[in-house]
């Protein structure tokens, strides 16, 4: 039998959610802007450290969905704490690594704290009164947001008046506390129903998914149509391919791909997926350009933590445009919302890669591209839950979740290929055109997403009749919710 309810016990239960999400948050952060410091600290190449925020991204994809469906089961207490004592040991092998593989060991590990989100905000639904799980969810997605705004100029402050090691050692400090408050309060969740998970079909998606990130990020520098490459490209392909004939055999998929049925779901996803890998070029660009020495012949000289300052701004502005969608699509439909910010993103990235001659501009950029996320990424949650039955929401919601990761760790090792491609034999800094290209194919890409968004959308989104007008308005609040929490890299949905 659970527990009996009291006051004390919920506040404490609150705190340490919050907590707990917080944590996962400034973890998470912890990657665009310190990579120019660990080529520096570990003597390699730029498009080498980016390695140590693909890896991350890569985790996250994977264990997200893992993490979510175990902490919907029986076993939810037990998963966060095994997953705050994984991301633990990780800050602890990131802390003191020595070489760039064993600092991508670490960050993999680390990267396991991008799925404890949706698990607090589900043990937020189940163990809080009602009236009180709502508005502590709107909580929890604040101090996501919140967290890795944080996290930026946290982690650079650290980095810069310590080192990197120090950067990542401070998480091992969050995450040890939020080990120990987690064992101390989150209650079992015994009595729910048990789950089944898809080992299979998750270390199928995570070997297609690393063969395609080391084709990508390492193309520019091996030949983009070497024997390795290519053989890359067609492995990633035929395990992708076994790996949807799983999916769609499977009673209980990895991922559930039928959901891609719907008109709306496709639209979303292929939405998610682009944008992905846009925001992670642009924040990969930005954090490194401003940190590039003016020998260099560009960029300002300026420290970690004024590159992790020149987020903010993205994180201010993309929670805040998140929290007049639900109130914009109630006018126009998520589809406009969703063009129209994918425009105001490639806006932002191109009017960087023609003016970028002010430290003032990237902060800027930042703000603008934030404001087009903010939408973007609130909107699609909202397209979704309309498009599908209640009872497939969750699955929806975690297909939306994979495939926008994929889209976060494609980017990254895109803009790894982009910058060795630009870099010169024995320099250490790629060359600034490599840059601007890298802001002209993130704007591209954004572009494109508009463009399938308004073809494939063209003859409007169908009103299904399963769903009431106040079951959608409860479906989207939630989802929007939910989705505010990974705007800027958390990847904080509900996982299926």
């Amino acid at each position: 039998m659970p527990p009996p309810r009291s006051p004390g016990r919920d506040g404490r239960l609150v705190a340490v959610l919050v907590g707990v999400t917080t944590v996962s948050a400034i973890i998470s952060s912890l990657g665009a802007p310190l990579i120019p410091s660990v080529a520096r600290m570990l003597h390699v190449s730029v498009d080498g450290a980016q390695w140590t925020l693909t890896a991350a991204l890569l985790s996250g994809s994977v264990s997200a969905p893992i993490l979510g469906r175990l902490g919907d089961g029986r076993h939810r207490r037990e998963t966060i704490i095994i997953s705050l004592a994984v991301v633990f040991a990780g800050s602890v092998i990131a802390g003191v690594a020595g070489s760039l593989a064993v600092l991508v060991v670490g960050r993999a590990l680390q990267g396991i704290a991008l799925g404890l989100a949706p698990i607090t905000m589900a043990a937020a639904r189940d163990h809080l009164p009602p009236e009180r799980a709502t508005s502590v969810i709107g909580i929890l997605s604040v101090a996501g947001a919140a967290g890795v705004g944080a996290g930026y100029p946290i982690s650079g402050f650290i980095a810069e008046t310590f080192d990197v090691h120090a950067a990542f050692l401070f998480g091992a400090v969050m995450s040890a506390l939020g080990l120990i408050a987690a064992v101390a309060v989150i209650p079992s969740s015994r009595e729910s129903a048990q789950v089944k998970l898809d080992v299979s079909g998750a270390v199928l998606a995570a070997i297609g998914l690393i063969a395609l990130l080391l084709a990508i990020a390492q193309g520019a520098s091996w030949g983009w149509f070497s024997a390795s490459i290519l053989g890359l490209f067609a492995a990633s392909a035929v395990i992708f391919i076994a790996w949807l004939r799983q999916q769609l055999n499977r009673t209980t998929p990895f991922v559930d791909i039928r959901q891609l049925r719907h008109r709306a779901v496709r639209i979303a996803d292929l939405a998610a997926i682009l944008l992905g890998m846009a925001m992670y070029m642009f924040l990969t660009v930005v954090t490194q350009f401003v940190q590039s020495p003016r020998s260099a012949g560009y960029g300002f000289g300026s420290s970690t933590l004024v590159a992790g300052l020149c987020l903010v701004p993205f994180s201010v502005t993309s929670l805040t445009a998140s929290r007049t969608t639900r109130a914009l699509t109630r006018r126009i439909s998520a589809n406009v919302v969703l063009i129209g910010g994918s425009f105001s993103i490639a806006a932002a990235g191109t009017l960087f890669a023609l003016l970028h001659g002010a430290l003032w501009e990237a902060f800027a950029m930042m703000a603008i591209m934030g404001v087009g996320f903010g939408y973007t990424f609130a909107a699609i949650p909202g397209m979704i839950a309309r498009a599908v039955p209640q009872h497939e929401t969750g699955s929806a919601m975690g297909l939306y979740q994979v495939v926008r990761y994929i889209g976060f760790s494609i980017g990254s090792a895109l803009t790894a290929s982009i910058v060795a491609g630009h870099t010169t034999i024995g320099a250490r800094h790629p060359s600034e055109q490599g840059y601007i290209t890298a802001l002209w194919v993130g704007g591209a890409i954004c572009a494109l997403s508009a463009l399938a968004s308004a073809v494939l959308g063209r003859n409007g989104s169908p009103t299904p009749d399963h769903i009431s007008d106040v079951e959608r308005e409860r479906l989207m609040l939630e989802d929007s919710e939910l989705a505010t929490a990974g705007l800027i890299g958390t990847e904080n949905e509900p996982a299926a």
